[in-house]
């Protein structure tokens, strides 16, 4: 919800603060009480400032754009300091809204500038993107975890551990067991199946580089399920992001 104060000029404040929902029912009322101070103030479209709460203060933001509403977002610094220079100290959120007002008549704050839709979305794809690759990299060392208690020799099998076609067939052979349970030939065949792109000549050596590495392993006999279980769920997580990171692309 937000706290609305109207003033139809400086030292006139109009009528006394009340908050609205963020709803279609409460931002309805707020655009009856802004065309109420319009015909107050002999039909000037009120302006109207904001504090600026992160992603809290968007439904009002778009609901002014839609009525074409001029408003201005005050960064909280700006409004903090302004409330600091009052001898009462009391914050409550009716009195914020009303330092808010006060704050447009001593400042020259500048109308919120409009930034195009594109470019809106370029931004929030951005931060979207930044979230994601920070995910992806811790995915990744809990990735290696596992792997260093279930099959530290897989690394060097591949020369790229996290490209698709590794991480797709450790998912299948994610044990020394596993990868002995089959024949080289059978290895052969699903490597060249899941990596069309590469020789045979190229999957038969990946899947002796496989055998070998199944019988170096220390851990030929694997204790917990759970490492498995997750070493599994990690590695769908970096495939998702990297098909993620192609689609961008």
């Amino acid at each position: 919800e937000s706290q609305v104060q109207a003033f139809l000029d400086k030292g006139k404040p109009y009528r006394k603060s009340f908050s609205i929902k963020h709803t279609l029912d409460g931002l309805d009322s707020l655009l009856e009480f802004l065309k109420e101070v319009e015909k107050l103030a002999d039909g000037k479209q009120p302006s109207v400032i904001l504090e600026s709460t992160g992603q809290y203060h968007m439904p009002v933001i778009q609901f002014l754009e839609e009525q074409q509403y001029v408003y201005i977002i005050v960064n909280p610094l700006i409004s903090h300091r302004a409330r600091s220079t009052n001898l009462r100290k009391v914050k409550t959120d009716a009195i914020d809204a009303y330092h808010l007002c006060e704050l447009y008549y001593k400042e020259e704050l500048e109308p919120y500038k409009k930034r195009g839709i594109q470019l809106l979305n370029l931004r929030n794809l951005t931060r979207q993107q930044e979230t994601v690759s920070s995910t992806a990299a811790q995915t990744k060392l809990q990735l290696q975890s596992i792997l260093d208690q279930v099959f530290p020799e897989y690394r060097g099998v591949f020369g790229n551990l996290y490209s698709k076609i590794s991480l797709q067939i450790l998912s299948i052979f994610p044990t020394s067991k596993e990868v002995l349970s089959v024949s080289e030939s059978e290895l052969t065949n699903k490597i060249a199946e899941l990596c069309t792109t590469r020789s045979e000549r190229w999957a038969k050596e990946k899947a002796i580089k496989l055998r070998e590495a199944a019988l170096r392993n220390p851990f030929q006999n694997n204790l917990y399920q759970s490492h498995i279980f997750n070493l599994r769920m990690f590695i769908n997580i970096v495939l998702q992001y990297q098909e993620h990171l192609s689609k961008l692309a």
